[in-house]
C-alpha cells in the first residue's frame, strides 16, 4: 500500500535532514522530487499540481517552528497538506431514524462491490445492527450465488428475487427487512466493464425507487489515473455520498485513491485492506497520511489490540503477572497477533515499519506462527504449564513430534524465557507500586491493571506493546497510557 510513494517521499526527506539550513533551491528541488513521486504513484496530475503549489508556498513562507528543524518543518507541512487532500477528518456513515436504513453500492464491474457489500454487512453486524443484503446484480453470472455464499459465511441473509427486475429486487429487499426486523439493507447493484448509459440509468432508477440513506461508490485502488473519470461520471449521475476504496493492499502505488477526495469532493468512508470479511476499515485521513510518510499508525495498533483483548485475555494478563508466562499463554498471544492482521500488518503500522518492511522485500514469514504452534502442541500438558522443565531430551522429542529441528525448539524456548523475564519485572513493579501505596484505580483484585502486551512481536524484534514507544515520540507512550486508563475504567 503506497510503498513506492512512501519510499520516494522518505528519500526526499532524508536528503533535507542532511542540511542544517534550507535554501529556496533546496525547497524547489524537494518539491520537484515530491511532484515526480506523486505522478509515478498515479496521482492525478491536476491534484499533484495543486498539492505541490500549496506545499511549496507554505514551505517558503512559513516560519520554522522553534522545536523543529527546517527539514522537520517541511515534513510537517507535507503531512498537513496530504491530510487535507485525503479529507482532513473521518467521515462516518450517517444513519437516519428510518427502519430499515438503505445503503446502496455502485461502481464498475470488477471494482469489488459484492465483496465490499459483504464486508460492510460484517462490520455493521459487529456494531450490533441486523443487515440484509440485496442481490440486484442480475447480469453477472452467479453474482447472486456469490453474494449468498459470502453472506452465509458471515451469518447475514441475502434477498435474491431471482428473475425479477433489479428495481423490484431492491424494493422486495426492503419489505423483507421490515417483515423480519432487519434495520439495514445493503443493495449490491450491477456493474459494467465500462461506463454506459444502461448501467447509469439503472442505478438512477434504483436510487429513485428505494431512496437510499447513503449511496457509496466502490472504487478499485488499482484503477490508476482513469479513476478520476469514473468517479466524476458517477458523481454527476448518482450523486453518491462517499467512497469505499477496495484492494488498497494490492497496489504499491495507489495514487488513484489519493485523487478521489480532491477531484469529487466526496469523502472516503472505508478502505479494504485484504480479502477477509473483517478487512474493511474506517478511513482516517490523518492516520493514512502518517503511514504514507512512514510515521506509522500507533492509534490503529492500540485499537486493534483493544478489540482483540477480550475479558478473558485481561484476566489472563492478571494471572500472568501473578504466576508467570506459560506456553499456553504464548499460543494464545500468537493467535491474538494473527487476529490483529499478523506481523506484517502490525509492522506496517509502526513508525518506520513500512519502510523496514520494504527493505526486507515487502514480506515476512508469517509461517513462524504455524511452526511455533506445532511445537507447542507437541508438548505435554505439564510442559506447557511449566516450560522450565523442558530439558535436552524433551526438546528432541518435541522437535520430532512437530517436524522441526531442535534448534527451532530452542529458539521458541528463548522467546518464552525473554517474555517470562519481562513478566517477572512487571510483577516486581506492580508489587512495589502496591507496597508504596501509589494512587490510581485498582483492578478487582487490588492490582493496578496494565496494558497487555501485543504478543509475538518479539519474533520481529519489536518486544511487545510495552516497547512500542521506545525510542519514538513521547506521544506514543501518552497514547498507551490513555488506552490503559480506558481499559481500567471499562474493567
Amino acid at each position: 500500500m503506497f510503498d513506492s510513494l512512501s519510499d520516494r517521499l522518505n528519500d526526499t526527506f532524508d536528503r533535507l535532514r542532511g542540511k542544517g539550513k534550507l535554501t529556496e533551491a533546496d525547497i524547489t528541488s524537494a518539491m520537484r522530487d515530491i511532484r515526480m513521486a506523486l505522478l509515478e504513484a498515479d496521482v492525478n496530475f491536476k491534484v499533484v499540481k495543486e498539492f505541490v503549489a500549496k506545499t511549496k508556498e507554505r514551505c517558503t513562507t512559513a516560519e520554522v517552528m522553534e522545536s523543529l528543524s527546517p527539514a522537520q518543518n517541511v515534513v510537517k507541512i507535507v503531512l498537513d497538506e496530504l491530510t487535507e487532500m485525503l479529507g482532513s477528518t473521518e467521515s462516518k456513515l450517517v444513519f437516519s431514524n428510518r427502519i430499515p436504513n438503505v445503503i446502496m453500492l455502485v461502481g464498475l464491474q470488477g471494482s469489488g462491490k459484492t465483496t465490499a457489500a459483504v464486508k460492510l454487512a460484517y462490520l455493521l453486524k459487529k456494531q450490533g445492527r441486523s443487515p440484509l443484503l440485496a442481490a440486484c446484480d442480475v447480469y453477472r453470472p452467479a453474482a447472486a450465488d456469490q453474494l449468498a455464499t459470502l453472506g452465509g459465511e458471515i451469518g447475514v441473509p441475502v434477498f435474491r428475487g431471482d428473475g425479477a427486475h433489479p428495481v423490484d429486487i431492491a424494493k422486495g429487499a426492503i419489505q423483507e427487512a421490515v417483515d423480519h426486523l432487519r434495520d439495514v439493507v445493503i443493495v449490491d447493484t450491477a456493474g459494467r466493464l465500462q461506463i454506459d448509459e444502461q448501467m447509469m440509468q439503472e442505478a438512477v432508477d434504483i436510487k429513485k425507487a428505494v431512496k437510499p440513506d447513503q449511496v457509496l461508490m466502490v472504487v478499485d485502488a488499482m484503477t490508476g489515473q482513469d479513476i478520476v473519470n469514473v468517479v466524476s461520471t458517477f458523481a454527476e449521475r448518482t450523486d453518491f455520498d462517499g467512497v469505499i476504496i477496495s484492494k488498497l493492499d494490492g497496489d504499491a502505488r495507489g495514487g488513484g485513491a489519493l485523487s478521489v477526495r480532491q477531484v469529487t469532493g466526496k469523502p472516503i468512508k472505508f478502505v479494504s485492506m485484504g480479502e477477509k470479511p473483517d478487512s474493511l476499515e474506517p478511513f482516517y485521513p490523518d492516520r493514512m497520511a502518517k503511514r504514507i510518510l512512514g510515521m506509522g499508525d500507533v492509534v490503529g495498533i492500540i485499537e486493534k489490540a483493544q478489540e482483540a483483548a477480550d475479558a478473558e485475555q485481561l484476566e489472563a494478563a492478571e494471572r500472568m503477572l501473578r504466576e508467570g508466562f506459560t506456553m499456553n499463554d504464548m499460543l494464545d498471544q500468537m493467535k491474538a497477533v494473527k487476529k490483529m492482521g499478523g506481523m506484517k500488518g502490525i509492522l506496517g503500522m509502526l513508525p518506520g515499519g513500512q519502510r523496514a518492511l520494504n527493505q526486507m522485500g515487502g514480506s515476512l514469514d508469517e509461517g513462524i506462527f504455524d511452526k511455533n504452534e506445532a511445537i507447542i502442541m507437541s508438548m505435554t500438558k505439564e510442559e506447557r504449564l511449566r516450560p522450565s522443565i523442558i530439558n535436552g531430551q524433551r526438546r528432541a522429542r518435541i522437535a520430532k513430534g512437530a517436524g522441526v529441528t531442535p534448534t527451532e525448539v530452542n529458539s521458541l524456548m528463548k522467546q518464552w524465557g525473554e517474555m517470562n523475564k519481562m513478566m517477572g519485572r512487571m510483577r516486581t513493579m506492580a508489587n512495589q507500586a502496591q507496597a508504596g501505596g501509589k494512587k490510581g484505580k485498582k483492578g478487582k483484585k487490588g492490582k493496578k491493571m496494565r496494558m497487555p502486551n501485543i504478543p509475538g512481536l518479539d519474533a520481529m524484534g519489536l518486544g511487545g506493546m510495552g516497547g512500542l514507544g521506545t525510542g519514538g515520540p513521547k506521544s506514543d507512550m501518552d497514547l498507551l497510557r490513555q488506552m490503559e486508563a480506558q481499559m481500567r475504567n471499562k474493567k
